[in-house]
Parts: C-alpha cells; sequence; structure tokens
C-alpha cells in the first residue's frame, strides 16, 4: 500500500488570497492580521477606530503585506457591503471572511439595563452575520468556495458567574450560527467555522499575567481548570486560524474549534 500523496505546504498555503479581518484592531483582529499577513494573503482591514486602524495598516505595509483599509464596523448592511466591496477592489475577489470584532459588558442581568444587553448582542452576533451574509454573497458568486471564521468563546459553552449573561448568550449565538451556515455554504464549498479561545494574552488580559497578590489569586484559580497549566499566548490562536483559513479544513465546517487548553474539556 503506497503513501497518500500529501503536501503539507499546499495544504496550509493562503499566499495570495483576499482576506478580510473585521474588527482587525483588537486582540484577535491583529493575531488574524499578523498571521495571515505572514503567510501572504492580502489584507483588507475593517475596524471602527480610523487612528488605530491607520496604525495598523502601517505596521502590515511594513511588513511588506498586501492591505487596504476601511474604518467601518460591520453594523449596518450598507457597511457590510462596503467593506466586501473595498476587499474586491483592492484584491479582486474574496477569499476568506474572519470576524475578530466583538465586546463585552459584565453585569448582573437585574442591573444590565436592555440597551446594554442589545448592543452586546449587535457587536457579537448581528454585526457578524451581516459581515457573513455580503461577504457569503461576494464568495458564492465567484463559485470557488471560501472560508468564515467566526470568533466564539468557551463563554458559549459554559456559564459564568460573575454577570456574564449577555455575552454568554452571544456566544452562544455565534455557535448556533456558525453550525447553521456550515450547513447551509457546505454545497457551494464555503467552510465555516468558529474560533473559540479562553483567556490569552492581549492588552484587556495583561494584568492576569502580573506578579501581584490579585493577580496571582485569580491566575490560580482559573488554571486549577486549565489541563495544560498556562494561560493562553497569541501564537496558540495563530496555528488553529490559520488551519481554519486553508484547505486543510476544507473537510471541516459548522466546527467550534476551542483554543483554550483543554479548559472546556474538564
Amino acid at each position: 500500500m503506497t503513501l497518500p500523496a500529501i503536501d503539507p505546504q499546499r495544504l496550509f498555503d493562503v499566499s495570495g488570497k483576499s482576506a478580510i479581518v473585521v474588527g482587525a484592531t483588537g486582540a484577535f483582529g491583529r493575531v488574524a492580521c499578523a498571521t495571515l499577513g505572514a503567510a501572504g494573503a492580502k489584507l483588507t482591514i475593517a475596524a471602527g477606530n480610523a487612528e488605530e486602524l491607520e496604525a495598523l495598516a502601517v505596521e502590515l505595509s511594513d511588513a511588506r503585506v498586501a492591505v487596504q483599509r476601511i474604518a467601518r464596523r460591520s453594523n449596518s448592511e450598507p457597511d457590510a457591503r462596503v467593506i466586501v466591496e473595498s476587499a474586491v477592489a483592492a484584491h479582486g475577489r474574496v477569499d476568506i471572511l474572519v470576524i475578530a470584532a466583538g465586546m463585552n459588558d459584565v453585569a448582573p442581568i437585574i442591573d444590565m439595563a436592555p440597551d446594554r444587553f442589545d448592543r452586546v448582542i449587535q457587536a457579537n452576533v448581528a454585526g457578524g452575520w451581516l459581515m457573513a451574509r455580503a461577504a457569503g454573497k461576494q464568495m458564492i458568486a465567484q463559485g470557488q468556495g471560501g472560508k468564515v471564521v467566526f470568533t466564539s468563546s468557551a463563554r458559549g459553552k459554559l456559564g459564568h458567574p460573575a454577570g456574564y449573561s449577555a455575552y454568554c448568550a452571544s456566544k452562544a449565538a455565534v455557535d448556533g450560527m456558525t453550525k447553521a451556515l456550515g450547513c447551509e455554504w457546505g454545497k457551494y464549498g464555503i467552510s465555516v467555522n468558529a474560533l473559540a479561545p479562553t483567556v490569552f494574552r492581549s492588552p484587556l488580559t495583561a494584568w492576569m499575567f502580573e506578579d501581584n497578590e490579585n493577580a496571582t489569586r485569580v491566575r490560580t484559580g482559573f488554571l486549577a481548570r486549565v489541563p495544560v497549566g498556562r494561560l493562553g499566548e497569541p501564537e496558540d490562536l495563530a496555528g488553529p486560524l490559520l488551519f481554519l483559513c486553508t484547505r486543510a479544513s476544507d473537510f471541516h465546517t459548522g466546527h467550534v474549534v476551542y483554543a483554550d487548553g483543554g479548559y472546556t474539556a474538564g
């Protein structure tokens, strides 16, 4: 029996692919930009803060990444459509969509006004739905498949006692949307998956990595649930993201991939 003909470099190749990263200036968005840019993809980066977006575009250009920037959030159908149109104008097509935009708002449910809940759902669910819809139309029209990666969380699977009713609900919705679109778009060769991290090093979580009494206490309690015994690093997300954006994941769709050190396995 002969060995199967497998070319790992071809399986994980995104060179020349047109990739949109929404929420590009956030912690995971920057990981996505760095990963796909270093792997040779042409990027269209979108975020609401024009100044931060410009700074990121300069960093990527200095690293010789082909990059188009558009200072918009996918808060409406026109915004989502313009982001996709910008990618097509700059790079000719759309092959990959990474939805890294999102927010959290922590409060006990009895203290959370409905408009605060609505903002979390808009940022984490409705915005992603609009962006997937716009990019999906383009991918279907191209007729060559594509890759969509949502950002979920361990909190889409597990609850939390500290006021996470909006966030957990939103990420569970992302998981459901991932599965539904994975079923709906399989016939078009469009793989739809979600990457679900837990705590990884970023400006928002930097305090958990510090060497002080409060950080040590919180970190120790959290790590008691993490089999690998450490917090995440940006590199821990890069590998699974690249997998989900390449032909290596062509037979994977509707899946939530937990990059969590085993946190959700227990």
